[in-house]
């Protein structure tokens, strides 16, 4: 009995643990729609309502999900109480210390954190076109998010309930 409670709770973890790797190919490509549509909403602030940055992060901060609704209201909350530091520092700070939560890859903080010099520091038209940049160089890592959710999630869900298998067989 207690060989058999033991085989189900390895079958159930290891499925899990696959089962969990695959949420996290589903969820890249997600997050990586959401930070596009979030700069979208970026430089419409800037461009045609020439919002104050603060403002902008926490009006940003409410229109989209979490972990990225923590970078931009931490943003927000930072330059609100910014003691003379730059925009720079406290956007790469924020972009470090928030990035561990999302599924997004290194290649996608590299874009967001090149926006640092340029928020709130250049003129309109400059931090506008940064922004479009930033998006199309997102929507280039959407693309390849999307390939690799439809070439990974399957087998890491496999692979778990089959490794689980595995294990449960061999302990018999």
């Amino acid at each position: 009995m207690l060989k058999f409670v033991g085989g189900v709770l390895i079958f159930g973890a290891a499925s899990m643990y696959g089962f969990l790797q695959a949420a996290h190919y589903v969820r890249r490509p997600k997050q990586i729609r959401i930070l596009i549509g979030a700069l979208g909403r970026m430089e419409t602030e800037i461009a045609y309502a020439l919002t104050p940055l603060p403002e902008a992060f926490a009006s940003l901060s409410k229109q989209v999900a979490d972990p990225l609704s923590t970078l931009f209201r931490l943003m927000s909350e930072r330059l609100l109480g910014s003691n003379g530091e730059s925009t720079k520092d406290l956007w790469q700070k924020t972009v470090k210390e928030v990035w561990a939560r999302t599924s997004m890859r290194q290649a996608e903080q590299e874009v967001i954190l090149g926006l640092g010099p340029v928020l709130g520091l250049s003129d309109r038209s400059d931090q506008i076109k940064h922004l479009r940049l930033a998006m199309s160089q997102l929507q280039s890592e959407e693309t390849d998010a999307r390939d690799e959710q439809q070439r990974y999630e399957k087998m890491w869900k496999s692979l778990g309930v089959l490794i689980g298998a595995l294990i449960v067989i061999l302990m018999y």
